[in-house]
């Protein structure tokens, strides 16, 4: 005999039923559960869900209500304060238990340590699992038991525990709703989606569900061993672009590692896979800085650089978010995001570079832009992203490092393809000339069609001046001569 007669299974950003503990834990303890749903951005803020974040949120939803009806079991769907709809959703279906799976946001968290003082105070039992991390944030410490803050000494550690991880497990099977339906809002009702319907085009790019995770692990899956070598190259479909499903948790790291881990590989088949677990060390990195500096979405972990003269030159802010900073591979990347919610690792950082270093405008300004518009935005991720770049954060002495884009562009988007896709205006150029129109000689730019400061704009600012500017200010706030 089960110990409750109902659970509620409290879905956030754990969209899928494979692998999913917090489901798991329900289906074994209670005889019926209740999957539920609660949106209430408010208490995300002041980082609720931007509007391509929420566009996959829609579909996502959708996707995991139609699951869940193939098994018998209904999602219920509801707007509002979470501990009011779980009391009265624990009122109308009798339930004992509550689960769910940790989010590890400072105000999710806060959010649900109130929640669940308030559920036990009730006599009401509370089950949370991790289904969104391989190590627990907090966990993976220094010598001196502090946290890490440099992200290679972290990795290192962390590696010694990977084979400990549990394998993941497989969707269960799942007992019927109550008889008795509840009240259920339509995921349409919730209005995620936006009234100018621009998100139209995004789903010539991606999938989102359960369903689309997996299909995506595959195609990942089978190009991994090229993954080392293609993974930089933003002309190339070399990454995995599984962020999206892993932000939403679609699909868990665990059921990744499984896929991917270079167990029994060799030569430069290791090295791929090596590289590609890696990366899921960066994630787990940013959500282990987040848990120890939760300041970071809005301060600087490196407490100098709140004194940095930023920039405020508003028309500069607005040619960087259009792609019309006259960099061909700045603008690229912007073109690229605006288009399809998404924007390679490597144009991320140079975009980021050229708008924190060479404009020297304030990386919140970057971090707020990435979280309106990429599908993958994650408070974690976007912090480390753009305080590393902009030379704030986690790292021994990144300040230095400014991203040229033209010799990118030279190293990493070789035959120019990159370019040539999300900039039409400049097609034409000869691949010597395309990446720095600027410098070609006016019959180059007559043939291909390019007006300098009309069809395509001039660079906003002298990169090597603009350079030595951002260099010279970082300086002063460092104590650093130069």
């Amino acid at each position: 005999m089960k110990a409750h007669r109902t659970a509620i299974v409290w879905f956030r950003r754990d969209l899928r039923l494979a692998d999913n503990p917090a489901l798991r834990h329900a289906v074994a303890q209670a005889g019926r559960i209740v999957p539920v749903f609660i949106h209430d951005a408010d208490e995300e803020s002041p980082w609720a869900p931007g509007a391509a974040s929420r566009w996959w949120l829609h579909h996502s939803l959708i996707g995991l209500s139609t699951s869940l009806d193939r098994r018998g079991c209904a999602l219920i769907v509801r707007r509002g304060p979470s501990l009011r709809t779980l009391d009265e959703l624990l009122t109308s279906t009798g339930a004992t238990l509550v689960t769910w799976n940790r989010l590890y946001e400072p105000a999710s968290s806060e959010r649900d340590t109130r929640v669940s003082s308030a559920l036990r105070e009730r006599g009401v039992t509370v089950e949370t699992s991790n289904a969104a991390l391989l190590f627990e944030p907090g966990t993976i410490r220094n010598r001196q038991d502090q946290p890490y803050r440099v992200f290679t000494p972290f990795w290192r550690t962390a590696q010694q525990f990977l084979l400990e991880i549990a394998r993941p497990l497989a969707a269960p099977r799942l007992p019927p709703s109550p008889r008795r339906r509840e009240q259920t809002l339509k995921v349409e009702e919730l209005d995620l989606l936006p009234k100018v319907r621009w998100d139209l085009k995004l789903a010539e790019h991606w999938t989102p569900g359960e369903g689309g995770a997996q299909k995506q692990l595959k195609r990942c899956a089978g190009r991994l061993d090229r993954y080392a070598a293609d993974r930089d190259r933003p002309d190339l479909a070399g990454t995995s672009r599984l962020s999206p499903h892993l932000h939403f948790g679609e699909i868990g790291p665990r059921q990744i590692l499984a896929a991917v881990h270079p167990n029994g590989a060799a030569g430069a088949r290791l090295r791929a896979r090596e590289a590609y677990v890696r990366q899921l060390g960066w994630r787990e990195f940013a959500h282990h800085l987040l848990f120890h500096f939760p300041q970071t979405p809005e301060q600087p972990l490196d407490g100098r650089f709140a004194a940095l003269p930023w920039q405020t030159e508003h028309s500069w802010q607005e040619a960087w978010r259009r792609g019309m900073t006259g960099y061909p591979l700045v603008d690229a990347g912007m073109r690229e995001l605006w288009a399809t919610g998404w924007m390679h690792n490597r144009a991320r950082m140079i975009v980021a570079s050229l708008l924190t270093k060479n404009l020297q405008i304030h990386w919140l300004e970057g971090a707020r832009w990435f979280w309106e518009t990429l599908v993958d935005a994650d408070l974690a991720n976007n912090t480390l992203g753009w305080q590393w770049t902009a030379g704030c954060g986690a790292d021994a002495s990144p300040y230095e490092r400014i991203f040229n884009p033209m010799l990118q562009t030279e190293r990493f988007d070789p035959e120019r393809k990159y370019l040539r896709r999300w900039l039409p205006e400049l097609a034409r150029l000869p691949s010597r000339w395309i990446h720095q129109p600027w410098l070609a000689p006016t019959s180059v730019l007559a043939d291909a069609g390019v007006v300098l400061g009309k069809t395509y704009p001039l660079p906003i600012v002298d990169f090597r001046r603009s350079r030595e500017a951002a260099l010279s200010s970082y300086a002063r706030v460092k104590g650093v001569r130069r």
